[in-house]
């Protein structure tokens, strides 16, 4: 799992020779850290890491809100059919997203919104992850109703319910689908590709795309400037993912325990 990681840092650190040689060269000699600001200057990064940044609050946003609202639905209210409701929404998980993806840009392009931002995250604020709202739901059952019970005795409708005291307690399965949707959204290749024509509005993802043509010279890929850009772009999602850890696996540990 890790030698990718680790050639990918080497290969950035080589100088063009090195990264052609047979066998490979494991350690750089010498070490080039020129290849980071090279790499850097070849593409508007800070525009594509904004764009993406945007990206990323919007849909982590979109999914933590739309799905916890759902999953409380789900779990704590009572309705007819709701059990049937909820077993389609798991058979939505057996789709692929590719399945879905022209219906989908031939909707999007009827409403004129195609070359913009909405299709990448307006879908996430109408709970479409329904990983989400199923890993919220089995959490949410574990939660005793008298909690429920006493705040809608002191007068508190679902809305206050939710927000003030079912969400608290759910921090760990909240933090675990922000982890998810960041990671999603950050790697996202297809979507952007598929709905963006415009450079200025590019993600991270696209950006490394382009410079495959932008760090090709005489027919040789600069294969170090390249893999220093894409350790640029992935550091900080082993950053969000180490520090959020904790998080993560608690949050996974406790779905669907019953208290």
């Amino acid at each position: 799992m890790l030698f990718p990681l680790f050639w990918m840092l080497s290969t950035s650190l080589k100088v063009l020779p090195q990264v052609y040689i047979f066998p490979p060269v494991w350690i750089p000699n010498p070490v080039v850290w020129a290849n980071y600001p090279e790499a850097l200057g070849l593409f508007p990064f800070w525009l594509y890491l904004r764009n993406t940044v945007f990206l990323v609050v919007m849909v982590t946003l979109g999914n933590l809100i739309s799905c916890s609202a759902v999953a409380y639905g789900f779990a704590k209210l009572h309705a007819p059919g709701k059990n049937a409701l909820f077993g389609v929404l798991l058979a939505t998980l057996m789709l692929p997203e590719h399945v879905t993806l022209i219906p989908t840009f031939v909707l999007f392009q009827k409403l004129g919104m195609v070359n913009t931002y909405w299709p990448l995250f307006l879908p996430a604020w109408f709970a479409r992850s329904a990983f989400s709202v199923f890993l919220l739901r089995q959490f949410f059952l574990t939660l005793p109703d008298e909690l429920s019970d006493a705040a809608r005795i002191d007068g508190a409708n679902n809305l206050t319910i939710l927000w003030r005291i079912v969400a608290p307690l759910a921090k760990p399965v909240l933090a675990t689908i922000a982890v998810f949707s960041f990671m999603g959204v950050w790697n996202d290749f297809l979507n952007p590709i598929i709905y963006l024509n415009d450079d200025k509005k590019f993600t991270l993802a696209l950006g490394l795309l382009a410079m495959i043509g932008v760090s090709n010279q005489g027919g040789v890929v600069q294969w170090n400037i390249l893999l220093a850009a894409t350790t640029v772009v992935m550091l900080p999602m082993g950053i969000v993912f180490f520090v959020a850890q904790r998080y993560f696996i608690q949050g996974i540990a406790l779905t669907g325990l019953k208290a």
